[in-house]
């Protein structure tokens, strides 16, 4: 290795950081790590002007034939509106539970309620979001798929215009907003937040019963939504969970992944436990090459770890399935089904 080249200091500052991180032992209960950790984090994402006013435009209603889908226009800080899709089972009985559903890198919210990027039904097979909106919905799901900031049309203008070859605008809106002092992460989930006051609100739903589903980049937005706010009775994370050194820190990321200062003090595995005891279910490809399983492998059993101290091993479940960086389902769709019925 090059002395010249930085890697060594990388690599020494990591295992600095690493060294100073507390003895999750020396804590006299997980309780209190994970509030030390919880007071921290609104600090590290940043916070950002409220919208107070929760009402909703309606933009249209189609009938899907075993469901309804809405999409509605909703806004959580001034100056900034965005669109969401509501998928209402025909066969429910009110109020029913609901689960946000958080897309990841793509065209935004349409690429996993079943539609391309111009609004049109796709018929092609499914990519790696596997449409998973609407297999939360045709399990008996009320099911709300946000558009995050930054992606299909709610890239900026000036990127839609100019940049029409960039998929995202991940790099333009970390990078200003950085030099203000905020993330683009902490805005992404201070607009998930309002999406669970707005839902609340909904006569359909039951507020008590309320789950989050992301993938990938939207598994980084479920989790910190789900550890801020315990409205959030259950999350399934899939395509995401990892160490730093296996993921961020070993392989490039879009920039929308690092929070400054995350790292200092606690590895992501403990981040993403803040969730518990509530029930947590993360799900693999065995071959995803960005999110690698070794690294998953490890997450995994440090989750189990904190569970198993809150008395809660039956609330964390896992699965690792024969596919690569892609939405499985094979168990999740039915877990989180299954636990938001049986709630108290």
């Amino acid at each position: 290795m090059n002395r010249w080249q930085g890697d060594q200091l990388l690599q020494q500052w990591y295992a600095e950081l690493i060294s100073n991180h507390p003895e999750r032992s020396s804590y006299s209960n997980i309780i209190e790590q994970q509030t030390q950790l919880r007071n921290i984090l609104p600090q590290l994402i940043g916070t950002f002007a409220t919208q107070d006013d929760h009402s909703i435009t309606l933009l249209e209603t189609v009938d899907c034939g075993t469901y309804i889908r809405k999409r509605i226009e909703c806004s959580a800080s001034p100056y900034s509106y965005f669109a969401a899709y509501v998928l209402i089972p025909k066969q429910i009985t009110a109020p029913a539970p609901a689960v946000i559903a958080v897309h990841g890198h793509g065209y935004g919210s349409r690429e996993i309620v079943g539609l391309l990027p111009d609004g049109k039904p796709d018929l092609n097979t499914p990519g790696i979001h596997q449409h998973y909106a609407i297999q939360l919905v045709n399990r008996g799901l009320i099911t709300i798929a946000p558009d995050v900031i930054g992606f299909g049309e709610r890239r900026l203008a000036e990127d839609m215009a100019n940049h029409a070859d960039i998929a995202n605008s991940c790099d333009s809106l970390s990078s200003r907003m950085l030099l203000m002092g905020k993330t683009l992460a902490g805005f992404r989930v201070h607009e998930m937040l309002k999406v669970i006051d707005i839902v609340s609100d909904m006569p359909e739903v039951n507020s008590e019963r309320i789950g989050i589903m992301g993938f990938s980049g939207g598994a980084l937005i479920a989790y910190l939504t789900a550890a801020l706010d315990q409205r959030i009775r259950a999350t399934v994370l899939t395509g995401f969970p990892n160490t730093y050194q296996n993921s961020i820190l070993h392989i490039h990321h879009c920039i929308c992944n690092y929070i400054p200062g995350q790292a200092l003090y606690a590895d992501l595995p403990q981040w993403i436990g803040l969730i518990a005891p509530r029930p947590l279910f993360v799900e693999a490809g065995r071959h995803d090459r960005i999110f690698p399983i070794q690294g998953v492998q490890k997450a995994i059993a440090q989750l189990q770890q904190i569970y198993q101290q809150h008395d809660a091993e039956q609330q964390f479940a896992s699965d690792i399935f024969e596919g690569a960086h892609e939405i499985s389902g094979r168990y999740a769709y039915d877990w989180i089904q299954k636990k938001l019925a049986i709630l108290d």
